[in-house]
């Protein structure tokens, strides 16, 4: 199975337009198509769209028997499929079947103006799903989602890729999740740790396709400690998903100035970060007095420097949330980081956790 890389992400929300206003006005994002009724979706409304190489497909369903509606209604918005892109998207689908997955989407192949795009879908954790692409030619979807002309752009685009996916998993789903990945897509295992933060702890494990296209960071709460915003996710969304997407970038600084002038919001870091960085990171690539004023973490490992922030959850249930990543050499992601982002993310939450009624979200991740 040769996955390249991940092809794009789909939401299911429940309002595409709404969900499209934000990402375009905060974070850059411009519609690059759409889809429904008038083209080959009958029962959804998608909106596509593109910042650098990253394509975000957003759905709303149009009826019951879509997926979009029953995964909206059990998670709220959030990620319901993430797209492989594959030499040969049949082959994919039958060797993934053949190891075991669950078949959701048999192969098939939409045509248009001399494009081609083949695609089928199995399942992934929870209620994700993977979707393989094979595309000969240009088009998004030919027939599907109709192109729509990217406006005239009076600055570069800030953000480039998909770097990696959070997933969170429930206790005990991890190790299974991990081999699954393994067996049926041929990802492979390149990183594991336990982290301790406070009275919380995590159990984490990265998964990567053999092209490093790909990559999954799987992590499952320590039930033996006190709950914290793991646990909170899971109860929230309902179960498995993914917590959040990081968009790569060449300019975080800059990234970061111009998404928080468009209205994001990114997670506040305390002075006292910044004045113990030289003693543990020793000479940063970026100015500190740059990162400081901006919240952006560092961290090193033995490849480079990596600098990465957190936005704020903008979603009802504070579930998803976006990162944003720089990466100097660095290959892994942000180990050290993790304690800031715990404490970032607790204060966040702090008054969230007496609003929200849990119970009427699910059970998962409760003690």
């Amino acid at each position: 199975m040769d996955i390249l890389g991940i092809d794009h992400v789909e939401f299911y929300v429940g309002d595409a337009r709404q969900a499209a206003f934000f990402l375009c006005t905060a974070f850059g994002f411009h519609i690059a198509g759409h889809g429904g009724p008038e083209t080959e979706l009958p029962r959804q409304r998608s909106l596509l769209l593109a910042h650098g190489d990253s394509r975000v497909l957003l759905t709303s369903a149009l009826s019951s028997g879509h997926p979009a509606d029953g995964y909206v209604s059990r998670h709220g918005d959030g990620v319901g499929v993430i797209a492989f892109a594959t030499v040969d998207a049949t082959g994919a689908y039958e060797e993934a079947v053949a190891a075991g997955a669950t078949a959701v989407e048999a192969p098939r192949t939409y045509k248009a103006d001399g494009d081609t795009v083949t695609t089928a879908s199995v399942g992934g954790f929870g209620d994700v799903v993977h979707r393989f692409v094979e595309r000969r030619g240009a088009a998004f979807w030919p027939g599907a989602i109709e192109p729509q002309p990217a406006p005239a752009r009076t600055e570069p685009e800030l953000v480039r890729a998909i770097d990696h996916a959070a997933v969170l998993v429930p206790d005990g789903e991890l190790e299974p999740t991990v081999e699954y990945y393994q067996r049926v897509f041929g990802f492979k295992l390149i990183f594991e740790e336990y982290v301790e933060v406070g009275a919380q702890g995590m159990y984490s494990q990265v998964v990567q396709s053999p092209s490093g296209g790909a990559t999954f960071t799987i992590i499952q709460p320590d039930m033996s400690r006190d709950s914290g915003q793991i646990d909170d996710f899971l109860a929230w969304h309902g179960g498995a998903g993914v917590q959040h997407l990081a968009l790569s970038t060449d300019d975080i600084v800059a990234t970061v100035k111009s998404f928080a002038a468009n209205g994001a919001g990114f997670a506040q870091t305390p002075g006292a970060y910044y004045d113990v960085l030289p003693e543990r990171i020793g000479a940063t690539d970026l100015p500190v007095d740059q990162l400081r004023p901006l919240g952006i973490l560092v961290d090193r490992d033995h490849w480079g420097q990596m600098y990465q922030i957190f936005s704020k959850s903008m979603h009802i249930r504070r579930t998803f949330f976006w990162e944003l990543i720089e990466r100097h050499g660095a290959k892994t992601f942000g180990t050290s980081n993790i304690p800031a982002l715990y404490a970032a993310k607790e204060r966040e939450l702090a008054g969230v956790r007496d609003s929200v009624d849990v119970g009427a979200m699910g059970t998962a991740g409760q003690r």
